[in-house]
């Protein structure tokens, strides 16, 4: 939220990075941290207080997606939840088949996964996006074959914001009968997401994208939907996820659901107002600046712009200088500085990849934090603008 430093207000605007826990969730989670430690395994009176804990969690984000609290597992991340769809789902059926098909602008922990599948011989074909960022359901239906055993698909991109037509979407691969999973990390606790209307067997999602702790993830999997295991010695989640559980980040990621379901609509109301504002701001402000992804079809936090003949990397710097706390892209691509996969795969030229920015908002964010930003960023393009050999260049040839 925005507060006074030195007479300089300080805006975060990375929360695709992550979010500010609900002190409604940390107060959740404290007891679990020290006063109740005990194992949910355990038979004993303190072992199964803990064990009803993780259940009325397990409840909590069941209900937050239209699922039964039986087919929801707990993971450590939405990265591991989409490994465990990929590989797990893949290997169930590997005797049916070693093709699957994704997007080529999924998050990484699908994109790596499915490498590391090629790297075991298994086919991948990747379906491509228009400029906007859309999968076409008519692309993913011609990357259908035989052989095919799974699609994955996200639900939106959280690096450019745009929706994608998911029922469409599956509709056509549960026509084949094969199985599709959606990574919904971007979507689940900000935006309504129900797994019988998207039409999916599988859903991962993450509590720190909805004001719960970071390290905290599950992953829906439809009844009578087979499953292989990643980690293996325990029957913890249905022997689905072996291991002692992280109750407090469970309980926090419960609770988290708890209350996005409960404030959805009114979260996403404020954020899209403030996500308008900002576009119109900035993109009024600064010329040769663009809004990346969907212009309608999108996150209601999300406003990822590419502006001409800078670097990204500058301008995060002098954003930060200023209190702006701010994203060139994902949080897994931020920091290696490589042209963005997304805007790539959008057919956005690699010139004009680097000079992109996002900033995601929360239901924390104000219309004072906005209206910063909107005065801050112009005057930094102008200053970065005036050293840059390409805005001279583009001067000089009258563009």
């Amino acid at each position: 939220m925005a507060t006074e430093s030195t007479n300089k207000m300080s805006a975060y605007m990375d929360n695709a990075a992550s979010t500010r826990p609900d002190p409604r969730v940390v107060e959740a989670m404290t007891p679990y941290i020290g006063e109740i430690y005990a194992n949910p395994s355990g038979l004993h009176s303190p072992g199964q207080r803990v064990k009803a804990a993780v259940e009325e969690a397990r409840t909590q984000v069941a209900e937050l997606i239209g699922a039964a609290p039986e087919e929801i597992i707990f993971t450590a991340s939405g990265s591991e939840a989409n490994n465990l769809a990929i590989k797990g789902l893949s290997a169930a059926k590997a005797k049916k088949g070693r093709h699957i098909v994704v997007s080529a602008i999924e998050h990484f922990s699908v994109l790596q996964a499915a490498k590391r599948l090629a790297d075991d011989g298994w086919e991948v074909s990747y379906v491509p996006v228009d400029e906007d960022g859309l999968v076409d359901p008519g692309a993913v239906e011609a990357a259908l074959r035989e052989d095919t055993v799974l699609v994955s698909i996200m639900h939106a991109n959280g690096e450019v914001g745009t929706i994608e037509p998911i029922p469409a979407i599956a509709k056509i691969v549960k026509e084949r009968g094969i199985a599709f999973h959606t990574d919904a990390v971007a979507t689940a606790g900000t935006i309504p997401v129900a797994v019988d209307e998207l039409g999916v067997d599988a859903l991962s999602l993450s509590a720190n994208q909805f004001h719960g702790p970071a390290g905290a993830g599950a992953l829906y999997v439809r009844k009578r939907t087979r499953l292989h295991p990643l980690i293996d010695g325990g029957i913890q989640e249905g022997g689905r996820r072996a291991g002692t559980e992280n109750v407090a980040a469970i309980v926090g990621l419960g609770k988290a659901a708890e209350l996005a379901k409960a404030e959805m609509a009114e979260r996403s109301e404020k954020m899209a107002g403030l996500r308008d504002r900002l576009i119109t701001g900035l993109t009024g402000a600064i010329d040769r600046s663009t809004l990346n992804g969907h212009p309608t079809e999108r996150l209601p936090g999300n406003v990822h712009l590419r502006i001409e003949y800078i670097e990204g990397e500058s301008m995060l710097i002098m954003l930060d200088m200023g209190g702006i706390a701010a994203a060139s892209g994902s949080a897994c691509t931020s920091r290696a500085l490589k042209a963005s996969h997304v805007l790539t795969a959008m057919g956005v030229p690699q010139e004009k990849i680097h000079g992109s920015l996002l900033f995601s908002l929360s239901r924390n964010n104000t219309q004072e934090e906005v209206d910063y930003v909107i005065k801050t960023l112009p005057p930094i393009v102008e200053r970065l603008r005036a050293m840059s050999p390409l805005a001279h260049d583009a001067a000089a040839q009258g563009a």
